[in-house]
């Protein structure tokens, strides 16, 4: 990995100095960000079961848009949850909790009797999701050196991406094996459907044996008054000319000028919140009403929608996916280059400009019911435009949130406000989701046109509330 070179967190030492411990330290990153991967994938296996749901039940447009947003429900609670029960039992406590809960809900999501029995696992998944979303990337804040850690911040939204990539190409060979059917039997009398949903029970089960073989962060075992456990852990993570005794010492003076987090905490004069808080919410939801997760959730109904057929619309949602990933490796290497705040603003200026494209694009959908088409020029944009909207999303807000929810937070309130701040992300999240339906039937183009209007003010939101935060310790975020 390459050298940051000097930075303010470190008191002259060079990045490269952390390479001792480094591979130790990415392993450590790479089996916490499992959760990430199931987060991923969770979110986004349903999008090739809603057909299959569809057919199954006979809902009608709105009640399966709850179906595919109960599991938001789930997540806010679950977001808002794992923050407090970390500080308690720790960080790794609430991993292993979570794994349970995923793979619990794969099984259920797989054999539901009834529509709101499918609801209901979905939920569960989604509180799972929440916990996930807040505990990973605390914990590899907490054990990452301040020259690495946006990469390492950054290994978050990596295993997001790869899970939804994961999940598409699962559901895409599973509906090969079905003959392009999602309601097709395959084994023991399951159909394809409810084996896209089952499948998630492998990567939990990976998920929790990951969670046994890395530390607890040093923070939290200092917080408990394990300070031996905690000098031996920053001996694993930390370089090998670091003075163990002095940072240690560094952590606990910070610790000693703060408590543990409460809700409490994050409330400022009146009733509202702190500004960073306030800051790490507008990052949240504006993360969500550019309307990336339409592509995730709804993608190959998208497509279909405008004519495309089924298999390809299939190809599409994985072909986004990949994108996804390339943009995230792009943000990777640049996080601690160039750092968070040029990041963000670049790409909500690519998101604006692409989003506007494919609600140009869309402006010319014609047809009715199963007849909908789309002139071959505006069809070919549109596809590009999603396409770049995907990479720009991705080499920007969808890492650079991650990393700053992670970091930006002083210590003190660490925990509780990114738990406020994921089931922020959260609910904007349902709202995009329940909506879309709704929206896409009234006029898909005006939709469209509303993620745009949010691309846009992203941008002035960047320029005047967050802050850089690229080389800082995590003790200088007070």
């Amino acid at each position: 990995m390459a050298n940051t070179g000097p930075g303010p967190a470190t008191g002259g030492r060079s990045g490269g100095a952390y390479s001792d411990n480094l591979a130790h330290v990415i392993f450590i990153t790479a089996a916490a960000a499992m959760g990430g991967f199931l987060f991923g994938y969770d979110s986004s296996v349903i999008n090739g079961a809603v057909e299959g749901i569809r057919g199954k039940f006979d809902p009608g447009s709105s009640l399966l848009a709850q179906v595919v947003a109960a599991a938001l429900i789930g997540c806010a609670f679950g977001a808002a949850l794992a923050g407090r029960i970390a500080d308690r039992i720790g960080r790794i406590r609430v991993m292993q909790i979570a794994a349970v809960l995923f793979a619990v809900s794969a099984v259920g999501s797989a054999l539901p009797f009834a529509l709101w029995d499918l609801a209901m696992w979905r939920v569960l998944g989604g509180t799972a999701i929440g916990m996930a979303s807040v505990i990973g990337p605390a914990y590899i804040a907490e054990v990452a050196p301040p020259a690495y850690r946006g990469r390492l911040g950054s290994f978050q939204q990596a295993a997001i991406v790869t899970g939804i990539a994961v999940s598409q190409l699962v559901n895409w060979g599973i509906l090969n094996l079905a003959d392009g059917d999602q309601r097709g039997e395959l084994l023991f009398g399951l159909e394809a459907w409810q084996w896209m949903l089952g499948v998630m029970v492998v990567p939990a089960i990976l998920y929790g044996l990951f969670s046994f073989t890395i530390p607890e962060s040093p923070r939290f075992l200092l917080s408990v008054g394990r300070v031996d456990q905690a000098r031996k852990v920053l001996a694993e993570v930390e370089s090998n000319d670091v003075d163990l005794d002095a940072r240690v010492a560094e952590i606990e003076e910070a610790m000693h000028r703060e408590h543990k987090s409460t809700f409490k905490d994050l409330l400022g004069p009146g009733f509202g919140f702190l500004p960073i808080v306030w800051i790490g919410i507008g990052l949240s939801v504006f993360q969500q009403l550019v309307g990336i997760n339409v592509i995730f959730y709804y993608s190959a109904s998208l497509w279909q929608s405008v004519g495309i057929d089924p298999n390809s619309s299939f190809l599409y949602s994985f072909t986004t996916s990949i994108i996804n990933i390339i943009g995230t490796v792009i943000a990777m290497s640049l996080v601690d280059r160039v750092g968070r705040r040029p990041l963000a603003l670049v790409g909500s200026a690519g998101m604006a400009i692409s989003l506007g494209t494919v609600a140009w694009a869309f402006s010319a959908r014609s047809g009715e019911g199963k007849n909908i088409t789309l002139p071959d020029t505006q069809g070919t944009v549109a596809l590009i435009a999603a396409h770049s909207f995907v990479l720009f999303f991705a080499l920007s807000w969808g890492v650079v949130v991650w990393v700053l929810l992670g970091e930006m937070f002083p210590n003190k309130i660490r925990a509780a406000a990114l738990g406020v701040a994921a089931s922020a992300q959260w609910i904007a999240n349902w709202v995009i989701t329940v909506s879309f339906p709704t929206l896409s039937d009234w006029n898909l183009s005006a939709t469209y046109v509303i993620y745009t209007c949010f691309a846009l003010l992203s941008i002035p939101f960047v320029l005047i509330f967050v802050k850089e935060t690229k080389g800082k310790t995590l003790e200088q975020m007070g």
